[in-house]
């Protein structure tokens, strides 16, 4: 599951290559009874068991609105609906921090607060009613349980020679789980010249940037890598089908593991060709019938705090939290700065 790469994932998609009015010669807004969705992957399932597959399925059934599925890296998703600004193709987009206020600060999303919105953290949803997190997730590295039967407790372990080229992590700047290696290393090392002078000293064992954070939890899971970045939900969604995965929080050396809050957020697409159509998609994303959904069929958080999962897999997510630490980056920092951060990476990694 790729978080750069775009991929097509619906039927009525044709080659995502071809811009999307090339589709059996109509545009997806020529279309009523359509809604078209940008975001980043993790909720969509390999075989069609995800999260998105089954909300989908069921807003389908009983709206009569069909659901077009454009899938890829959060900051690429971003970059699409950029570029598409003035002819906007996508009616909803969702994309991880720090992507989903780089695009409010673009101006390509527009006020809607959905259904259930007021139920959801104020941290989780934008002052200015713009997006709002539907599911929840963290942010955690995978490692490979079969030669690593305890995952590693610190950064610092990462460094040693065991690891040579047995660690990777996707790209800062492009994926969103690449930019949170940034965003996690700057909290725990106490800022960015230090982060930096860390990851740089990782670099001889790291493969090297991956455009996708979803493509490396299986060379984890095959033992390839020992090693690598993700997130709580899609890891453990990944999990059901890949037994050798283990999700872990690294911790400075001599301090407590730390993770900070990773959601899926969504927003209204300014100017979306079907802009009531998105409404209702979003309306049903936040609903509880959904929200009820998000931890035995997603693998995440419900995004909504009156939705109080008790299912098996629900206890397992939060059994995987224990005494984990969870902080609250800056996010308005972290947009402001973004471009600035990933230099200083390219700089300290020669990436």
């Amino acid at each position: 599951m790729p978080r750069n790469a775009l991929k097509p994932l619906s039927a009525a998609l044709c080659v995502l290559a071809l811009p999307l009015t090339a589709c059996s010669g109509t545009s997806a807004a020529s279309d009523e009874n359509v809604v078209t969705v940008y975001s980043a992957d993790g909720l969509k399932g390999e075989n069609g068991d995800g999260w998105y597959d089954r909300v989908f399925r069921d807003f389908e059934k009983e709206t009569g609105i069909k659901v077009e599925y454009v899938e890829g890296g959060s900051g690429e998703m971003v970059q699409r609906a950029a570029r598409e600004k003035r002819n906007p193709q996508a009616d909803v987009l969702v994309t991880l921090p720090p992507f989903i206020q780089q695009a409010d600060t673009k101006g390509l999303l527009q006020k809607y607060a959905p259904e259930g919105a007021d139920r959801v953290a104020g941290a989780d949803k934008a002052a200015n009613g713009t997006w709002t997190a539907v599911v929840n997730n963290y942010f955690g590295f995978v490692h490979h349980t079969k030669e690593l039967k305890q995952a590693p407790a610190t950064w610092e372990e990462l460094l040693g020679s065991g690891y040579r080229n047995k660690i990777q992590y996707s790209t800062p700047g492009v994926a969103g789980d690449g930019t949170a290696v940034l965003v996690k290393a700057m909290h725990d090392f106490g800022g960015e010249k230090p982060a930096m002078e860390y990851l740089g000293r990782l670099q001889k064992n790291n493969v090297g940037p991956s455009a996708s954070t979803g493509k490396l939890a299986p060379k984890v899971d095959k033992g390839e890598l020992l090693v690598a970045n993700g997130d709580v939900q899609m890891n453990y969604a990944q999990s059901k089908t890949m037994p050798n995965l283990g999700i872990w929080f690294p911790a400075r050396e001599g301090g407590r593991p730390t993770t900070f809050a990773l959601p899926y957020a969504a927003g209204l697409v300014t100017e979306a060709p079907h802009t009531e159509n998105g409404r209702k998609l979003l309306d049903y994303l936040l609903s509880r019938k959904a929200q009820a959904q998000v931890s035995a069929i997603g693998g995440g958080f419900a995004a909504r705090q009156d939705v109080k999962a008790t299912d098996a897999d629900a206890i397992a997510l939060t059994k995987i939290m224990d005494d984990v630490e969870v902080f609250e980056p800056d996010w308005e920092d972290i947009e402001k700065n973004l471009t600035s951060y990933v230099d200083a990476w390219k700089t300290a990694t020669g990436s």
